[in-house]
């Protein structure tokens, strides 16, 4: 028996909501975080020798990450996009949530976002590992946020664009949790790998 057809505007119902949720909240963390950064980048202009709240030990330590090129890539904050970002995804969590349907230019404009931000956020990544040599803890929140962000929205265009969205939703969509924790792990991982040289003397 094959399943009743789905008309386009209906495609990924189910997760929708759940989407919409996850940009609200995602969006919000992400607008604090980079805010913050950005408070913090101006003290640190104004004046050098500040210390940021987000430095408590050599590794974590914000101070020599917005002080790198790698902060301010396009010749401005790094933390300015995420400012714009992360309210641009805000506003569409809640305009979502009222009942507002996208048309599918705006799913795939988000969809491209996602995947840049992911690119980006995993540069940045690298980068702090292996060529700043320290981490920034609010940072961190934004690579958190975009993982999930990537995940849960491509997972939403992957029901709109099929067929069957109720396969999608019974193959992938119960899988996101654990994929995201396997993804932290892999990156916590090479936290520790990296740095296994100052976690060792707190043993």
């Amino acid at each position: 028996m094959t399943e009743p057809e789905i008309e386009p505007n209906q495609r990924g119902e189910s997760w929708t909501r759940i989407t919409a949720w996850v940009l609200l909240i995602g969006g919000a963390i992400g607008l604090v975080a980079s805010f913050v950064l950005t408070v913090e980048k101006i003290e640190l202009l104004a004046n050098p020798a500040h210390r940021p709240s987000c430095s408590i030990n050599p590794v974590m330590s914000c101070s020599p990450v917005m002080q790198s090129w790698q902060a301010g890539v396009f010749g401005f904050p790094n933390p300015l996009i995420g400012i714009a970002s992360f309210s641009v995804l805000v506003t569409l969590g809640v305009l979502l949530l009222t009942g507002v349907r996208f048309t599918k230019w705006i799913w795939i404009g988000l969809e491209i976002g996602v995947v840049l931000a992911l690119i980006f956020v995993h540069w940045l990544i690298y980068s702090s590992l292996y060529a700043i040599g320290a981490l920034c803890i609010y940072c961190m929140v934004v690579w958190a946020v975009t993982i999930v962000l990537f995940l849960v929205v491509t997972v939403r265009n992957l029901m709109a664009a099929t067929d069957h969205p109720s396969r999608v939703l019974a193959t992938i969509a119960p899988y996101v949790p654990l994929i995201a924790i396997l993804w932290y792990m892999m990156i916590a991982g090479a936290i520790l790998d990296r740095f296994w040289y100052y976690w060792s003397t707190l043993l």
